[in-house]
């Protein structure tokens, strides 16, 4: 068996932070409990939308059994509510899944280490070695899609080798990074960057049902990206309706009908 399912989530409302362009200082008026101003927990409304979307995932059918997350706070506290109703006895943070940065002189922040993120979130996984390790200098939009072919094709070869033999696997992510990745699982690259093709709302939930069950020998023997050279991310050849792993259908594009407030701060 190979995984046939992903589901994929966005953090909910956050607070806010500021960059100052020239110098790259972040700021926030309200202390990252991280201590990382660029790392911000969910506002209250967030918190409120955490819990319905956990209302939601424990309905799935069928139910989620792998979770994965970038590792910012606020997707690990957006999935919190959810992980222990779920059974899910380990949350694998992905660097790979993380925000995206524009490209930029001056470095941009990364994630809280694994260490402390486990004190604020026991499910935390300790042991697992994320894929890859985004430029702190930032990425074009082509070097983001990129970014997501390679981690997501990592991901469910991993899933897919795994004895368990997992069918379904929970992303949770940022705005960006879940349009890129509705857009390499299903090989679709628009014309115009701006078409508004994947709905990334604060908890939106989208599905994605497998193709084909095969992934190309060409996509098994790319590189494994290198984390002592930290060099460019190895390419998988995912557009013109290939998509990664033998590509994905979207059955649910962003749907927040669970959710009180519905659709807000999409991107």
């Amino acid at each position: 068996m190979v995984l046939k399912v992903i589901y994929v989530t966005r953090h909910g409302f956050r607070s806010n932070w500021v960059v100052d362009p020239q110098t790259g200082n972040y700021s926030a008026s309200i202390r990252s409990p991280t201590n990382i101003p660029s790392d911000p927990a969910l506002a209250a409304y967030g918190e409120e939308q955490a819990r319905e979307l956990a209302d939601h995932l424990l309905k799935l059918d069928p139910p989620v059994e792998r979770v994965y997350s970038s590792p910012f706070y606020r997707c690990l506290q957006t999935l919190a509510p959810a992980v222990g109703r779920l059974g899910i006895t380990e949350v694998r943070g992905e660097n790979g899944l993380g925000e995206w940065y524009g490209t930029a002189r001056f470095d941009h922040p990364s994630p809280a280490s694994p260490q402390l993120l486990h004190e604020f979130f026991p499910t935390y996984s300790l042991t697992y070695k994320p894929i890859i390790i985004p430029s702190t200098n930032g990425e074009t939009v082509d070097e983001l899609h990129d970014r997501m072919a390679y981690t997501l094709s990592r991901i469910i070869a991993e899933l897919d080798a795994e004895p368990g033999q997992p069918k379904t696997l929970l992303l949770n992510t940022h705005a960006a990074p879940l349009i890129a990745i509705g857009r390499v699982l299903m090989g679709r690259m628009p014309d115009d960057l701006r078409e508004d093709d994947f709905n990334a709302y604060t908890c939106s939930f989208s599905k994605f049902v497998r193709r084909n069950e095969t992934t190309p020998d060409s996509e098994r023997d790319v590189e494994v990206w290198d984390a002592e050279k930290r060099g460019a991310v190895p390419k998988i050849d995912w557009r013109n309706g290939k998509g990664v792993a033998g590509g994905w259908n979207c059955e649910i594009n962003g749907d927040c009908s669970f959710l009180k407030g519905g659709q807000e701060r999409g991107w």
